[in-house]
């Protein structure tokens, strides 16, 4: 399905760009500029996060378990990763590096791990340890979601950091019973905020109420998979699936409900209803989204280009959100807050896009999730 956007504010314009996975560079073309797609590393399964270290070399996750350190295009293994259930959607999934990366070497890892009292039920969960060469050290888990359930989906698990050093962590309603992302006591669902050690900010919204979970920061989420802080604004940002159709960006702020499943542009999979007799497409008090995907986007990744950013004058200050089954990236144009264009980048010629990141250097970076040993980690760079 390819999915167009359907606010009628959007003038969306289709450029395909129709590189060749199997060459290690490629020139295409996009609005306003040629760009070159060139491979940074491939032959790694089922890509879903990335890392850039201070010194060039990039962190990896696969949803396996397995967590490479990526040097000169080649996947070297790190050791001393925190053991996962890797079954569905679950796995080993976000990583990031803390803000004093280069004083403390610390990394954060989300993943799903299996309930010690009953097998088939898992949790996400969050660790750090300090990275050292080709092995992580004093590995700890600081952060395990509060009720175990299945089935093997919608972990959520990304992670952004804000400026005044605090974790942001996403954790999906889990699949199997939306209504707990309405429930202030259940982390299923919702945006969580952290300190670095895990433990609860004394100044997040719902701390002082008995029936919330104080990690609580956002709520009315079905599955984040794109976060980011913008590197300008500060603003928090979220890309989150819906059910078929309703995919959306949204601008998150605390203690705010976003309203799944009492408010969803989507329909049920299996009769194209509404996916409960109760959801509508507004409803006071819930927070309605900035875009609508409908049909959806498939979202995965999430970054934006800051106003100085190396591409043409106007890509800068743009969102590029990436779509799992549409296999593209989206270039998001906004003009006095309000999204007024969009263009579909690399549509089908990598496959299923993962993960999208800015890179120091300010390059584009986008992984892919295919799986059979197919993925790998590409830039996306201005050609002249």
């Amino acid at each position: 399905m390819h999915p167009l956007n359907r606010l009628a504010i959007l003038s969306t314009a289709v450029s395909l760009l129709f590189a060749n996975a199997a060459c290690a560079s490629e020139t295409v073309n996009s609005e306003y500029q040629s760009l070159r797609l060139v491979n940074v590393v491939d032959g790694l399964d089922h890509v879903w996060a990335f890392a850039f270290l201070p010194n060039g070399d990039l962190l990896v996750t696969e949803r396996s378990g397995n967590l490479s350190r990526i040097r000169d295009g080649s996947a070297l293994a790190v050791s001393g990763a925190p053991a996962v259930t890797a079954r569905g959607q679950g796995g080993l999934l976000d990583v990031s590096l803390h803000p004093d990366f280069a004083t403390n070497r610390l990394v954060y890892l989300t993943y799903s791990r299996s309930n010690p009292d009953s097998p088939g039920e898992t949790a996400v969960a969050l660790a750090r340890g300090e990275l050292d060469g080709l092995r992580l050290e004093n590995v700890e888990e600081i952060f395990v979601q509060n009720r175990y359930s299945g089935p093997g989906r919608h972990y959520g698990s990304r992670l952004a950091w804000l400026p005044d050093g605090t974790l942001l962590m996403s954790v999906g309603d889990r699949g199997s019973d939306p209504p707990r992302a309405q429930d202030l006591g259940d982390h299923a669902g919702s945006l969580l905020r952290l300190n670095d050690d895990g433990s609860v900010p004394d100044d997040n919204p719902f701390v002082n109420r008995d029936d919330a979970a104080p990690e609580i920061y956002a709520t009315g989420l079905r599955n984040i998979q794109g976060l980011m802080v913008h590197p300008d604004t500060g603003e928090i940002w979220a890309t989150d699936h819906g059910p078929r159709g309703g995919d959306e960006l949204n601008r998150i702020e605390a203690g705010e409900n976003y309203g799944w499943p009492k408010v969803s542009l989507g329909v049920n999979y299996r009769t194209q209803e509404p996916y409960f007799d109760y959801t509508v497409r507004h409803k006071e008090g819930m927070v309605d989204p900035v875009i609508d995907w409908t049909p959806s986007l498939a979202v995965s990744g999430l970054a934006a280009l800051p106003e100085d950013s190396r591409y043409a004058g106007q890509w800068s200050g743009n969102f590029l959100a990436g779509g799992l089954r549409s296999q593209q990236l989206r270039r998001v144009v906004f003009r006095d807050g309000i999204p007024v264009h969009e263009e579909e980048l690399i549509r089908g010629s990598l496959g299923r896009i993962r993960d999208v990141r800015v890179g120091p250097d300010g390059i584009l970076h986008v992984a892919t999730d295919n799986g059979g040993g197919r993925d790998g980690i590409w830039r996306l760079e201005p050609a002249r």
